[in-house]
């Protein structure tokens, strides 16, 4: 044997230069083998050798080598990535079965974060089973098969369970093992006591004849060998339980989040009107996290009561029929706490309720903050918002706070009154005396008890809130989607000129199901390939809806539409990611240089481009917020022009942009010359200018198409749409004359075109001057192919590298620990006097209950000494005394912590942390994502309510139970003090390592967690242009990837948790180990008594677990902590000017002329930047009409910017009636101005609280508003009038319809100054036309700034001022300006086509 194990050893080596993990088999043996030679050169070996001693000492020494290297594994390292993006694999794949036990693949990683702040470069790769698109494929699939086979309603739990549930059998299976091995160690403590009475009974008997033989010293020994080995193996279990309970719960988050992303972009649009964004993205931050709470702890539902079963038996067979009164109370407070989880049930689905508003509300106030900072709106919308938080949120929580202290009451006085009733009813039936011997070990069941009835309370808690959040997913999953049959898909592979790729016939559709009367009647209409066709119409008219049902978006009740082709689509409301303008423009294709430049050139973004700081590499900010509404709308339309579709749905793209700018666009996109034109083109607009170089013309009234024709048909026909046309499309003869091409002309021109491959490069088209007058008309197929889409794994790793790599799109995150600092304002938050008297009474109530103990231990003795049960009153009554007071101590700091302390912290740090962010400057919200401020205000935020006081309650509990072990070990026995010294600086080495990793991943994962949130409040607002596109797989694709990065930091962040558990669980066991090996020693050398002994080993063993939960509440505050000191961190936001100052608050009157002086001012969007406006000078007398104009990025927005101080001056200042605004508050500057924003903005709510939020009018005020903007009919008819409901962003109104609301609201507000940013940009021209009459009406004593695009919207101004590059270039009447042919104006309105000698007679 000895050389066969000496042979073992190069060959052992051998297979591992073939093998990547050591065998499982050998390692089992090599122990094994190792142990039995242990016993057998140990005293404890009975049998005389058979060979010499040395030779089983050199055997084991050859046994321990080779299972070192066994154990040591293969020296293959791991791959090193090959790029930026790669990670290096996970290594669990490759450790061995003790390195899995112990956790040791993960010591690498601990000691790099010991050493160094953990990045994402230092995690490992996902393994295959743990990645988003398995886990969604999984779930997709097993939630498929529940929907085909229920009779009733589909339950998701099933398929979470047939899609994720494997592991949990495994899991269930190791639990089981930990409860059994955790109820032997009462049986061995009863052995090791029955060993110390039988040596003290020998000892005062005296050893000899008539005397009791003392029993073997090593037997004692060997039960404390023995209690060691059941604790190591309880470990291993436990820990490999928790193990697969967290990946489950890991898994059941990722498949969840990304099959509630694939359903949301299918949702229909009645479901999606039904649910706000905040309530979908509280489904992914709140519910799914409940649900991956409770895989944690799911199993405590069966393993409780298996545990409290063994316990039973167990004190069945100490004490006999006693503990049947035990049963009895129990089976008692079992109903009494279902009834108390039903009501909690109840009380969680209230505030789940509540939450959903509240975030809802969020929502929408980031999504409109701009608008509220113009309106000066805060405070009414933060009473609003204050009105949920406290009267229904907080209130509610204060309801839960005290059921939750009634169920800890209940649960908690159970193992009590169990253990007051069974001792009672043992020393009055039984004649045997109540001794160490039966109380320690009965104790230990006592305190095992405690730990599943105190858990099950917690359990069932978690998962009433689970059951409340698998029922809205189940209710979300199963919402209403798109018609599938609502657009038929035909394949057209070559489309030759003249093709139909557009097909609705005999149409009829309807946004939503429950509407009486559908949207849009009797359509018909046909697209061709080369074709333009423009469609016209008042607001509300129908135009948008039709393109809406084109592209699927809307239920289709007859008829049918067929698309031949792609389609690209440019909504009225440009939807602008959160990425760079390049990304934004390619939108999911691949970047083609030479195509990319010649759109950007035909867009009029070359100008814009040039300005911003690093050209289309500048992120644009979540919505594009960095942007101005005339770049979003020609990024958006550049994003269709660049995916080369064979069909254009192109939604009003002109009404933002400087009519100028609209002239070039239609020229070089969607006219007859432009890059565009052998396309299949849907233009709705409310140009008419442009209207007359369509080949059909579509006039929409009520949803109904009531006129079509080409410009020379409805010219001839003399109708209604001829009278529009004739009256709005009138311009300049000579430009009219240069730009009309004959629609028979055009269309074969373009036949030329297409057929023509030219070979001409973008470079000479450069060179002869692309993008001016000679725009080259001749584009060749090459140009025009189809775009080239990237595929969903190049779009991965482009998510992974911008997660890794761009700072911009990061929260910033802390690194170190959570400072003190954050623990000490969470305690002022919670007050100092309440956190006082909870500490006090957690350490009364462990008094009380080490109180107990001691007192049981001198009755244990005192009966020994008397050899009955005497004095049973006094002993009962004492210890019942100990027991109550813990129960009343427990209940008190639980109503203490829940009701006061909790319920103030979280009212504090909320209000701080809105407040905070209400008083943030616009720099601020155009930098950060609104899903990650909603990260933090729904889940961080739910934290604070509900986690903290469970996580603070169980950690003290914990901290003090250890803390009380440790000094009663001490006392029983103090040479434990030689021993627990160096075991604590052991135990602080390995926390430090621990917590070094662990808050670093903690944090990683936060910080990745963010993106996920905020690209899906992201594609909630997108979801009609990312499905026209059909860029669905790409979006999932990125969704995926986003939740793999968080996956990534995820996994060793709760892997870490089970590292430190089992090494100090086995310290832990060291302690049972020493605690044991000294009292038979102690008992053996008769220092202590056997009732010490008792109360000692009772301490002891229960360590071990006191220990692990330790683990658990140090690292749940630490992570809990987070989240406060997230809260933290924006309620410390760096706010703008002061909102108020009482001291220089102006007369109530005030402005009461409207005078307005800019005196030198100069302005920079940020600190150290650029200057956007450059010495500014201007002299606005009161009731002047100043109209605003230039070209892009020449500083007209800004001017707006400036004056509501959105932005502060760098130099100079402005002043309104002679007061200095930079020396007055926000509020007394912003709400007495009046502004009609480019960018209309609605809220959810009524009518009357989208046009008056304050309440400060009354209904006929109202009415007359909206009569005098034309929405009176439209308002009447709409179910409650002005409490009729307006949809989350205005969703259920038109454009149009919404900038109409956003006059009203100028007409409400009485003002001397008016500043209109192209304010009529989106209505048609008929009422435009009325608007601006009603502005000369009821406006006219006003100042009134108008930023303008269509320049004959100000050609009545006083004066004209004309900006550029910042700086004022022109300020005079517009008369002037157009009889001098060198001024900018007229240039300007030569280019937009003005009949200047209309313009003159104005």
């Amino acid at each position: 044997m000895l050389i066969a194990y000496v042979a073992c050893l190069p060959l052992t080596h051998y297979e591992h230069r073939r093998s990547y993990s050591g065998s499982t088999p050998l390692l089992v043996f090599y122990l094994l083998q190792s142990l039995l030679y242990t016993l057998h050169v140990s005293p404890l070996s009975s049998s005389s050798p058979l060979v010499p001693l040395p030779i089983p000492l050199v055997l084991l020494l050859l046994l321990a080598a080779l299972f070192l290297l066994e154990y040591s594994g293969p020296c293959h390292p791991l791959p090193t990535p090959t790029s930026a993006v790669e990670l290096t694999p996970c290594p669990l794949p490759r450790a061995n079965i003790f390195q899995r036990l112990t956790f040791s693949w993960m010591t690498p990683l601990m000691i790099k974060g010991y050493r160094k702040f953990l990045e994402e470069d230092d995690l490992w790769a996902l393994r295959a089973c743990d990645k988003g698109e398995t886990l969604s494929r999984a779930l997709e699939s097993e939630w498929a098969r529940e929907r085909a086979r229920a009779t009733g309603t589909p339950r998701l739990s099933l398929a979470l369970i047939r899609a994720y549930g494997g592991p949990m059998l495994t899991a269930a299976a190791l639990k089981m093992a930990q409860d059994c091995l955790s109820y032997a160690q009462p049986q061995l403590l009863r052995l090791l006591l029955q060993f110390v009475n039988t040596w003290e009974e020998a000892r005062s008997s005296g050893e000899g004849e008539g005397g009791q033989e003392k029993p073997d010293p090593y037997r004692g020994y060997l039960i404390a060998a023995c209690m060691f080995l059941v604790a190591v193996l309880q470990t291993m279990c436990l820990n490999q339980y928790f193990q697969r309970c967290f990946e489950v719960g890991m898994r059941v988050r990722a498949g969840l989040v990304a099959t509630i992303y694939k359903k949301a972009l299918v949702l229909s649009n009645d479901e999606r009107g039904a649910r706000a964004t905040g309530d979908i993205v509280n489904l992914q931050s709140v519910d799914v996290m409940r649900l991956q709470d409770l895989c944690t702890y799911a199993q405590i539902l069966w393993s409780g009561p298996f545990q409290i079963t063994l316990a039973f038996v167990s004190l069945y067979n100490l004490m006999g029929w006693s503990m049947l009164f035990g049963v009895g109370i129990i089976a008692v407070f079992i109903p009494l706490n279902t009834l108390v989880a039903r009501y909690q049930k109840k009380l969680q689905q209230q505030q789940m309720r509540n939450k959903d508003s509240r975030t809802r509300l969020m929502s929408e106030i980031l999504a409109n903050i701009r608008s509220i900072k113009l309106y000066a709106w805060e405070y009414a919308f933060g009473r609003r918002l204050r009105g949920i938080r406290e009267d229904r949120e907080i209130r509610m929580l204060r309801k839960i706070g005290i059921v939750n202290a009634a169920s800890t009451l209940l649960w908690g006085s159970v193992p009590v009154l169990v253990s007051f009733a069974t001792f009672t009813i043992y020393v009055l039936t039984s004649d045997k005396p109540l001794t160490s011997d039966v109380i320690f070990p009965a104790i230990s069941l006592f305190s095992l008890l405690q730990f599943p009835m105190a858990m099950f309370a917690s359990v069932i808690t978690s998962f009433v809130e689970a059951s409340v959040a698998i029922g809205r997913l189940q209710s979300f999953l199963l919402g209403a989607e798109l018609q599938p049959d609502a657009v038929k898909l035909a394949p057209f592979p070559s489309p030759q000129q003249g093709d139909v790729l557009v097909s609705v016939k005999d149409g009829e559709f309807k946004w939503s199901k429950s509407q009486p009367e559908p949207t849009l009647l009797n359509v018909d209409l046909e697209l061709k390939k080369g074709e333009l066709v423009s469609v016209v119409g008042r607001v509300g008219s129908g135009k948008s809806s039709l393109a809406a049902a084109v592209l699927g978006e809307m239920l289709k009740t007859e008829g049918s539409v067929t698309i031949h082709g792609t389609v690209a689509y440019a909504p009225q409301q440009p939807w602008i990611m959160g990425g760079t303008v390049r990304e934004n423009i390619t939108f999911g294709h691949r970047y083609e240089h030479a195509f990319y430049e010649e759109t950007i050139e035909a867009c009029g973004l070359r100008e814009d481009l040039a300005i911003l700081p690093e050209g289309d590499l500048t992120a644009v900010g979540e919505r594009g917020v960095s942007l101005s509404g005339g770049q979003k709308a020609r990024i958006s339309l550049a994003r269709a022009v660049y995916s080369r579709a064979d069909i254009f749905i192109l939604d009003d793209p002109l009404s933002a942009v400087d009519a100028h700018v609209g002239r070039h666009i239609f020229d070089h996109v969607m006219g007859p010359h432009g890059l565009l034109a052998g396309k299949a083109r849907l233009l709705i607009t409310n140009a008419i200018p442009f209207v007359q170089q369509s080949d059909d013309i579509l006039m929409i009234r009520n949803g109904v198409i009531i006129e079509r024709g080409s410009f020379r048909e409805v010219m001839a026909a003399r109708s209604d749409l001829y009278r529009l046309l004739n009256e709005f499309g009138k311009m300049k003869e000579q430009s009219v004359s240069r730009e009309r091409v004959e629609p028979e002309e055009d269309a074969e021109t373009i036949t030329d075109i297409e057929d023509d491959d030219s070979d001409e490069t973008m470079a000479e088209k450069e060179a002869k001057g692309f993008g001016k007058e000679n725009f080259p008309r001749r584009f060749s197929r090459a140009t025009l192919r189809r775009a080239s889409v990237l595929s969903t794994g190049e779009r991965r790793k482009e998510i992974m590298e911008v997660s890794k790599a761009s700072m911009s799109s990061k929260e910033i995150r802390a690194v170190g620990s959570v400072g003190m600092k954050v623990y000490i304002e969470y305690i002022k938050a919670c007050s100092v006097p309440g956190a006082i008297g909870f500490f006090t009474a957690m350490c009364l109530m462990q008094a009380a209950q080490v109180g107990q103990n001691l007192w049981l231990k001198s009755w244990g003795e005192h009966n020994l000494r008397t050899g009955d049960n005497g004095n049973k009153s006094f002993y009962l009554g004492v210890f019942f005394a100990f027991g109550m007071s813990y129960i009343i101590l427990s209940f008190f700091s639980s109503v203490l912590l829940w009701c006061f302390c909790t319920l103030r912290a979280a009212v504090r740090l909320h209000e701080n942390m809105f407040q905070a962010l209400m008083r943030s400057p616009m720099s601020f919200f155009e930098t950060v994502p609104v899903g990650r401020i909603l990260n933090v205000a729904s889940r961080d935020v739910a934290v604070v309510d509900e986690s903290l006081a469970r996580v603070f309650s169980s950690a003290f509990r914990t901290f003090a139970s250890v803390f009380s072990t440790m000094i009663v070990l001490t006392v029983s026995s103090p040479p434990f003090l030689l021993f627990i010294i160096p075991m604590f600086f052991v135990y602080r080495q390995i926390q430090r390592y621990y917590l070094a990793s662990s808050r670093e991943l903690k944090r990683l994962d936060a910080v990745s967690r963010s993106p996920v949130f905020a690209s899906f409040q992201e594609t909630l607002g997108g979801l009609t242009s990312i499905r026209a596109f059909r860029q669905q797989k790409r979006f999932i694709a990125e969704n995926e990837a986003r939740v793999d990065a968080n996956q990534q930091a995820y996994f060793p962040s709760f892997t870490c948790n089970r590292w430190l558990a089992v090494r100090l669980e086995f310290l832990g066991s060291c302690i049972i180990l020493i605690s044991a090996m000294l009292a038979t020693w102690s008992v053996i050398t008769g220092r202590v008594s056997a009732g010490l002994v008792g109360l000692m080993m009772s301490y002891a063993t229960s360590v071990t677990g006191s220990l692990n939960w330790m683990v658990r509440s140090a690292t749940e505050i630490e992570t809990n902590a987070v989240s406060i000191e997230r809260l933290e961190q924006y309620a410390t936001l760096q706010p703008e000017a002061p909102y108020e100052l009482p001291e220089k608050t102006p007369a109530p009157s005030w402005p009461g002329e409207g005078h307005v002086q800019f005196a030198h001012y100069s302005t920079s969007y940020r600190k150290g930047g650029n200057l956007v406006l450059k010495d500014v000078e201007l002299d606005i007398k009161p009731g002047e009409k100043i109209g605003i104009v230039g070209r892009t990025g020449a500083g007209k927005s800004t001017m707006t910017l400036a004056l509501y101080r959105i932005i502060e001056p760098v130099e100079g200042t402005i002043f309104i009636d002679g007061v200095d605004i930079t020396k007055i508050g926000l509020y007394d500057l912003r709400s007495r101005l009046s502004i009609i924003p480019q960018d209309p903005q609605l809220f959810e709510g009524s009518v009357r609280q989208n046009l008056d939020p304050e309440g400060l009018y009354d209904d006929n005020r109202i009415w007359s508003a909206l009569e005098s903007v034309q929405l009176i009919g439209f308002i009447s008819q709409m179910d409650g009038k002005l409490d009729a409901r307006i949809s989350e962003g205005g969703s259920n109104m038109s454009i149009g319809q919404k900038q109409l609301v956003c006059l009203a609201r100028a007409l409400l507000k009485d003002t001397k100054i008016l500043v209109m940013d192209e304010a009529t940009a989106a209505v048609d021209v008929e009422s435009d036309e009325h608007i601006q009459r009603v502005i000369r009406q009821e406006f006219a004593t006003r100042t009134i700034l108008t930023i303008a695009h269509r320049l004959n919207t100000v050609l009545d101004s006083t004066r004209i001022l004309v900006m550029k590059e910042g700086r004022v270039a022109e300020f005079a009447p517009p008369q002037e300006l157009l009889q001098k042919e060198d001024s900018l104006f007229y240039g300007l309105a030569k280019e937009a086509g003005i009949r200047l000698e209309k313009a003159e007679t104005n």
